[in-house]
């Protein structure tokens, strides 16, 4: 079954078609089918985010389509950045590495011991007559005060997890893809998918 991923991130489709492979999915970024759409993400929930992202791109294509709206969320700040984590500052300059410094500026006053946070990703996959599957995944850890590693993106060089004794940029693809927010949302959404006769078995 070819189904489009509501994103334009290289990145967010290599991480997610190792995974969504075993589900007999041919995963295409909504890009490659000419698709340039930006969705106002106007829901106040990853959830929210994630539905209309995925509607959006199944209507332009007439595809099944998957989104994923992720994000860090930190105990000490309520919860945020949350589902501004890729607008954190909502500053247009500031890239993935200028998110993440504002993050640390931002907790430099939280005493270790109270950093907690965790990545939350929750994934919907729509078809174009209106069947709805989301799932939701979180990994849990804590921030680090600088960055460790030169894998992942975003914010993984400052996200430790304790069970690696390492933060998610210092471990490869194939560990983090074990454990992580997206896997855990995807292996969920995969036992759903089965439920629904989407799916391999």
């Amino acid at each position: 079954m070819k189904v489009v991923l509501a994103s334009k991130n290289p990145h967010k489709l290599v991480e997610i078609s190792k995974i969504t492979e075993k589900f007999g999915f041919e995963l295409v970024l909504q890009s490659q089918l000419g698709v340039d759409i930006d969705v106002e993400e106007t829901g106040s929930t990853f959830e929210e985010n994630s539905l209309l992202k995925a509607e959006a791109v199944m209507k332009a294509t007439g595809l099944p389509a998957i989104a994923d709206d992720s994000g860090i969320a930190v105990d000490a700040l309520n919860g945020a950045p949350g589902i501004y984590s890729a607008r954190y500052g909502f500053d247009e300059s500031l890239d993935d590495w200028g998110r993440l410094q504002l993050l640390l500026k931002n907790t430099e006053n939280v005493p270790d011991g109270q950093r907690q946070a965790q990545f939350v990703c929750v994934i919907t996959f729509i078809t174009p007559d209106g069947k709805v599957i989301q799932a939701r995944g979180e990994a849990h850890g804590e921030l680090l005060r600088a960055p460790a590693g030169e894998g992942g993106f975003g914010y993984d060089p400052i996200f430790y997890y304790p069970p690696f004794g390492k933060t998610f940029a210092e471990v490869s693809q194939e560990e983090k893809n074990k454990v992580s927010h997206r896997a855990l949302a995807l292996n969920l959404l995969k036992e759903k998918l089965k439920e629904a006769n989407y799916a391999d078995k």
